[in-house]
């Protein structure tokens, strides 16, 4: 279940089209000397790969995710984000990961916040759109519940807690503050919101427990990768050691395993 919720990614600024392609090709194919194991939810790349990578993973079911809104920092005009998102959906991507403007969250803008959710959720069109709150850089429980309930208003298929690229990413009270306001917004409206934790989730153990937390808190319904997923590449490793060990009896290295 683990794996196949994982949203295997790459998203550095020395990204090249090799590296891409051995990323799809590890979604793919986790590892081949164990049949029957899922393939991943999704790649997550850059909008200049949307096209390669979807052309990487057709007819396997892996949908392509694109971050898109001047992630990470999310500090550029409106009209660039939303042509960022075009861009990516242009191209093909089946999900779009925005940031919020976190500078005009603090501000207390949360006008402007809703809105510009909004907008990128019409630029969608029909890709999922999850919202990442970075909710390392927001500071206190009650800010990342306020940035929750915003983005669930404006339209956000996934709410997701990081980028990845600062510390603390996702961690299980932050994930806990944000599956509850999942679960009011159900309980007023009977929309399902999906849940993203991303970054720092590295092994099968930990994802165990985000998994029993979903569970009790939102219930078996959200234990499917259309409504959680986990943003955490190196996980994957680490769950197809546990698995092979489990087969085997043998403890594995991670030397046994592709690293993309």
């Amino acid at each position: 279940m683990v794996l196949s919720m994982i949203d295997l990614t790459t998203l550095e600024g020395m990204d090249t089209a090799g590296k891409v392609r051995q990323l799809c090709y590890k979604a793919r194919h986790l590892h081949d000397a164990v049949p029957g194991l899922p393939t991943v939810a999704a790649v997550c790349v850059y909008p200049n790969f949307v096209e390669l990578a979807k052309s990487e993973v057709a007819e396997t079911g892996i949908k392509v995710a694109s971050v898109a809104t001047a992630f990470p920092s999310g500090n550029s005009s409106l009209p660039i984000k939303l042509e960022d998102v075009r861009m990516a959906v242009d191209s093909g991507a089946d999900e779009i990961d925005m940031v919020i403007s976190r500078g005009r969250f603090h501000h207390g803008d949360l006008q402007y916040v809703f809105d510009e959710i909004s907008a990128v959720k019409e630029a969608c069109r029909h890709a999922r759109l999850k919202v990442i709150l970075e909710t390392g850089e927001l500071g206190t429980f009650d800010k990342v519940r306020k940035a929750s309930d915003i983005a669930i208003a404006a339209g956000a298929d996934f709410i997701k807690t990081s980028t990845g690229k600062i510390k603390p990413a996702a961690t299980m009270p932050v994930t806990l503050v944000m599956l509850e306001a999942i679960r009011d917004h159900y309980l007023k409206t009977g929309q399902m919101v999906g849940m993203k934790p991303a970054g720092g989730i590295s092994s099968a153990k930990l994802a165990l427990h985000y998994l029993v937390m979903v569970k009790e808190t939102l219930g078996i319904e959200w234990l499917d990768n259309h409504w959680f997923r986990f943003g955490a590449s190196s996980l994957a490793n680490d769950v197809l050691m546990q698995i092979v060990k489990q087969e085997t009896g043998i403890y594995q290295s991670s030397d046994y395993f592709s690293i993309d």
